[in-house]
């Protein structure tokens, strides 16, 4: 599906002016109260899959029961997440309270997807640092930056050289999750390759602003509040992308940040060549970062504030490091005095069995009369067939091996 500026609709709908008329609509609404594209992208697509599973009819003429039918049948039916379910109803509120101006009936009998409780994939110290040893050049930097800061995907992505502070390392997280801005730490280690980093978009700003594309994009108005200052370097984004591309919003050309894929691909190779088995993404290294702090006796609140978490029970998730969580527990097994003590012979007497066997299949079953020696049961054969045939070839070895097997047997039943 592709989206257009304001004039274009959703160009795999039916060319009916109606529903272009519909979902320029609903354009307006979402930029009027400054809604991101990602939001806007996903609120077009849930209400054409409405319109189009309520049989093509226009939104006006459905009501509660229809938009609780289509919620039902995506958890019973195609079993979506429970996040997934919440952002579609969350559309077509949008879709009736904002553009049709119509309250639904509160709808009580949607089958709702259940949210589960998941605890967030860490990783170690030590696969971090291999992680990170599989990526290179601009990929390297982002997912560096992502775990030395804590920054989100999209955050770091974003990163305007303006809010790089070198002097103090202090990095400032503009228009972050909920909207709100937040400053976090600049690792020293990546002062040097950012500062090339930057290098490197002061001059392609440099060849942009000689073909005349100079400006980057900038949130609400501030475009005719300082307009001048597209085109000033402070504005441009950290990591731009390679290639200049069109504005969906606006149609004009704009040097924009790197696509998110970029990273996510990478880290999926990096993964895979690192031996690292759990599934990871960028996200994980914003986990791992606050993790290894609160290992490292870092306050909570101060993780609290360079995450941008609202409330510290959001933070508190990662806490399973600590010591009231499940790594401060020792296990009984491990305990002085426990049955891990018996560990070591077990593993003797296993090896030794093993060797036994391996003698027994060489030498054939000569004499079960060994039964005595050992002490076994008329179900142990093969150890009795095992000694004799030790016996048999005259194995110093082998001879000193079951000797010493006796009490392990015994010992090991």
């Amino acid at each position: 599906m592709k989206y257009g500026h304001i004039n274009a609709g959703v160009n795999s709908v039916a060319g009916d002016s109606e529903w272009a008329r519909l979902l320029d609509a609903i354009r307006r609404k979402l930029r009027v109260r400054h809604y991101s594209l990602r939001t806007e992208q996903a609120y077009l697509a849930w209400v054409r899959r409405f319109i189009f599973a309520s049989g093509r009819r226009h939104p006006r003429h459905l009501g509660g029961n229809e938009v609780e039918a289509f919620l039902s049948r995506l958890a019973s039916e195609h079993d979506v997440a429970a996040g997934t379910q919440n952002q579609a109803l969350s559309a077509l509120l949008f879709l009736y309270r904002e553009v049709l101006e119509t309250d639904l009936p509160w709808m009580t009998n949607i089958v709702r997807a259940k949210r589960p409780r998941r605890a967030p994939v860490v990783l170690s110290r030590d696969e971090v640092r291999r992680l990170l040893a599989m990526l290179h050049g601009q990929a390297w930097l982002m997912g560096s930056l992502l775990y030395g800061s804590g920054m989100r995907l999209m955050e770091c992505l974003r990163l305007r050289v303006k809010d790089v502070d070198f002097e103090r390392n202090d990095i400032i997280v503009r228009n972050g999750k909920g909207g709100k801005d937040r400053h976090t730490v600049l690792p020293r280690t990546l002062v040097e390759p950012l500062q090339r980093e930057v290098e490197r978009t002061r001059m392609l700003h440099e060849m942009d602003s000689a073909a005349g594309c100079a400006e980057v994009w900038l949130p609400h108005a501030l475009a005719r509040k300082y307009p001048n200052a597209a085109r000033e370097l402070g504005w441009q984004y950290v990591f731009a992308a390679a290639q200049r591309s069109v504005d969906p919003r606006t149609g004009r050309m704009h040097r924009h940040h790197v696509d998110d894929a970029v990273l996510t691909r990478a880290l999926k190779t990096a993964r895979q060549r690192a031996g690292i088995l759990k599934p990871l993404s960028a996200h994980t290294l914003r986990h791992s970062f606050a993790t290894h702090l609160l290992e490292s006796g870092a306050d909570i609140r101060t993780v609290q504030e360079l995450l941008g978490h609202k409330d510290v029970s959001t933070t508190q998730i990662y806490t399973h490091v600590l010591n009231r969580g499940p790594g401060g527990v020792l296990s009984p097994l491990d305990r002085p005095g426990g049955v891990s003590e018996l560990r070591a012979d077990y593993v003797v007497f296993v090896q030794h069995r093993l060797l036994l066997e391996t003698v027994a299949v060489a030498c054939g079953d000569v004499a079960h009369g060994a039964r005595d020696l050992l002490g076994v049961g008329v179900h142990d054969d093969d150890d009795a067939a095992a000694l004799a045939a030790g016996f048999a070839v005259g194995s110093a070895p082998v001879a000193a091996c079951i000797e010493h097997a006796e009490p392990l047997s015994k010992r090991g039943r």
